[in-house]
């Protein structure tokens, strides 16, 4: 089942979208936004599943002609979300950009820090900067979306509350980070609002891609039009999603509509070299923090800059066939004027 919000309101109205992504429909009648649905998961699914397959086969009534330009981010805002880090390729080489080692433990307990869930940006709305010293910066992620979690779940258990997927992309100001962990008490300043995809879906949509509670697609991530990396979302992910929800779960319950992400999505060279750009053969990146600790590592030099205003990202995953699963999640990057 894919579905989306339509920017209305603070908590967007809920809509089915086709599996090609081509037609929607509302479903007042059933809830009338993702938050109300995901509340009520267990009673309203099975519902909004109907409809569902009724617009795939061309029977729904009310299906219009989506328009993507339309949807915010699926929860335009959430009681809760929090980023983890579980690709540790990405974690190393960031690391390494601060001269940081990174320590035995964070193979064995995830890293995770809670962001603003007051208000996400829509897929396709600008990134607002103040300045282009803080170091603008994409991070190409996955998430879920979970209903009520119990305290203390166990990973097999944090399995089943785990409703929906979608993608990321976690802003991050990479000039603000060093002086903000620095103090000793994590991010703020340096993660303003995140974007999701358009649509997100549920686990059963991604068919055999969908195991081990991995996504094992690649992410395809353009920069001003050219392709910027592409790395494999599965084989790397040291934490699984079901791991992460268990580690947000660990001390505290989480409300329905919880969101989880895995953390920028990086793969090493296949000899565990710390990856190439696609110019050269490799799978390329999915944040620019990565590309400019590689050419620190490989030419002793940093030559790629982070974003400037006028820039523009698109993060996409897409199946076997070469469809869409999520939409595009498409932002310029424009200066904030107060």
């Amino acid at each position: 089942m894919k579905l989306a919000s339509l920017k209305s309101g603070r908590d967007g109205e809920l809509i089915i979208v086709s599996r090609d992504l081509s037609q929607a429909v509302r479903v007042p009648q059933i809830a009338t936004t993702l938050q109300q649905a995901i509340e009520n998961w267990d009673k309203l699914a099975p519902r909004l599943d109907e409809v569902y397959q009724a617009l795939n086969s061309g029977s729904a009534e009310g299906a219009f002609a989506l328009d993507q330009s339309v949807l915010h981010s699926p929860l335009p805002r959430t009681h809760h979300w929090a980023d983890g880090s579980a690709y540790l390729n990405h974690v190393k080489l960031v690391r390494q950009a601060r001269n940081a080692q990174m320590p035995e433990t964070f193979w064995t307990d995830p890293l995770m820090y809670q962001g603003g869930g007051d208000r996400f940006l829509a897929p396709q709305d600008d990134i607002e900067a103040v300045s282009e010293e803080h170091g603008i910066d994409f991070e190409g992620e996955i998430a879920v979306i979970t209903d009520d979690v119990p305290m203390a779940v166990t990973p097999e258990q944090a399995a089943g509350h785990i409703k929906l997927i979608m993608l990321v992309n976690d802003v991050s100001l990479r000039g603000l980070i060093p002086g903000e962990l620095a103090k000793g008490f994590g991010f703020f300043q340096a993660k303003p609002a995140s974007s999701f995809s358009p649509i997100c879906v549920t686990p059963d949509e991604l068919g055999d891609a969908w195991k081990d509670g991995r996504v094992h697609l690649p992410l395809t991530v353009h920069l001003n039009g050219e392709k910027f990396g592409e790395p494999e979302a599965g084989p790397d992910m040291i934490f699984n999603f079901p791991q992460l929800v268990a580690h947000a779960a660990r001390t505290r319950h989480l409300g329905a509509g919880a969101i989880i992400g895995s953390g920028t999505v990086s793969n090493p060279d296949a000899g565990g070299g710390p990856g190439k750009p696609i110019i050269d053969g490799g799978v390329g990146y999915s944040c620019l923090a990565e590309v400019r600790m590689v050419e620190q590592i490989l030419h002793g030099q940093v030559k790629t800059p982070f974003m400037h205003f006028g820039d523009r990202v698109r993060i996409e995953m897409f199946d076997p066939n070469g469809n869409s699963i999520f939409g595009a999640i498409d932002q310029k990057v424009v200066e904030y004027k107060a």
